[in-house]
């Protein structure tokens, strides 16, 4: 019975392969942080979620080895049968003190939270309006409702309020963006989206995994960078980026949709409670943060310098402020070469090319974190700088 659907996977993987897209996961030897080991090879990490550096940070993980003993390793349960402890409570409240909302529900990743979200609160006569370039889990979780759906290009106001126009007649409209583009470190303009959903009544999601931790005065994210935080109706979030780097994800928002989730998102109703040992690390994590003024500029300092000498350098990067930093090579397989070159020289990158990112947009994305010292990017750059004469040698 397998062997046809087997030979069809074949193929596939086959195919998959052939267009140079296929992925293939790098084993790391210890934590994450701004050197890692590969093999036997030490070197420099430039493209992980790290930014604050607190993957590793003593704080976080004594917190988590405390919690194994007085929390022990898991609930078993889902969080309305038996798995909801005093900390999960906790966590959800510290969140929404610090994003500055009414009420947060935690979810086993964000993936989940964007999966549970939509589903629960929009049906067949409402409108979601999403920007292309959303993240899949935003994608996904749209699929999933029953609501009429509607696009408009990156960051593109006129396309959006025309948009809006179309569904005049939906009984209730959401427009949902990520506060940040992870495959371009664009901030979305929320000014904007906030007075156009002024204007035709409609209501704001927005998905702030890259931005919350770090951006924003006190590191609350996008609503605050862009001062609209009492105007944005539902923030979705990670705990595994900035906020300590493991997992979980959340919904952070008005009381009555929070209270809704609880009683209807199937991935929260349907999952297992997040472990003890992330959600005592998460809170520690968020103890970093609030405090975590300094790392925040130096964080900033260090996107900066790399935006600085890799354009001294030479090459192409889209323009922005954020820590991801795409630097761009167009064709799909000299930017593979090149991060493999990158690898030799002791750099641990990433390449990004189609269906990840529009066909000829081919990238490696670097992402800075408050943790990479100076010299560390230094280092990158000279390594991009011979990677890419070795790739492109008449260049």
């Amino acid at each position: 019975m397998y062997g046809a659907f087997k030979a069809h996977l074949a193929t596939e993987l086959t195919e998959i392969e052939d267009a140079g897209l296929f992925k293939r996961e790098r084993g790391i030897a210890g934590p994450q942080g701004p050197e890692i080991t590969v093999g036997d090879t030490q070197v420099l990490n430039f493209c992980a979620n790290n930014y604050l550096g607190l993957a590793d940070h003593p704080s976080i993980v004594a917190a988590a080895h405390t919690a194994l003993d007085e929390w022990g390793y898991g609930l078993a349960s889902v969080r309305f049968i038996c798995g909801t402890q005093d900390q999960h409570l906790e966590l959800e409240t510290r969140l929404s003190t610090f994003l500055g909302t009414q009420e947060t529900i935690l979810f086993a990743s964000c993936f989940d939270a964007n999966g549970g979200v939509f589903e629960t609160l929009f049906g067949a006569e409402d409108a979601i309006i999403s920007d292309a370039l959303n993240h899949a889990s935003l994608i996904d979780g749209i699929r999933l409702s029953k609501a009429r759906r509607y696009r408009y290009a990156n960051c593109d106001m006129a396309e959006l309020e025309a948009r809006l126009q179309e569904a005049a007649d939906a009984r209730f409209r959401v427009i949902v963006t990520d506060g940040v583009f992870s495959m371009d470190g664009f901030v979305a303009p929320l000014e904007a989206i906030c007075d156009l959903a002024d204007k035709y009544d409609a209501l704001v999601l927005v998905d702030d995994s890259h931005a919350v931790g770090f951006m924003g005065e006190t590191g609350a994210g996008t609503p605050e960078l862009c001062g609209v935080a009492d105007r944005v109706d539902i923030v979705t979030g990670t705990l595994g980026k900035a906020l300590g780097g493991a997992s979980g994800g959340y919904v952070s928002g008005h009381s009555e949709i929070v209270q809704l989730l609880r009683q209807r998102a199937r991935p929260y109703l349907f999952s297992n409670t997040l472990a003890p040992a992330i959600v005592a690390g998460s809170l520690a994590a968020l103890d970093l943060v609030e405090g975590a003024g300094d790392a925040r500029v130096r964080l900033q300092h260090n996107a900066e310098l790399f935006r600085a000498l890799m354009t001294e350098a030479g090459f192409e990067l889209l323009p922005g402020n954020h820590p991801i930093v795409p630097v761009m090579f167009g064709d799909a397989a000299v930017t593979a070469q090149i991060a493999a070159e990158l690898q030799r020289r002791g750099v641990f990158v990433t390449a990004f090319s189609f269906p990840v990112v529009p066909r000829g947009e081919a990238r490696i994305r670097v992402q800075l974190s408050a943790a990479h010292t100076e010299s560390q990017i230094k280092a990158c750059v000279t390594a991009f700088i011979d990677a890419a004469r070795a790739v492109q040698p008449g260049e």
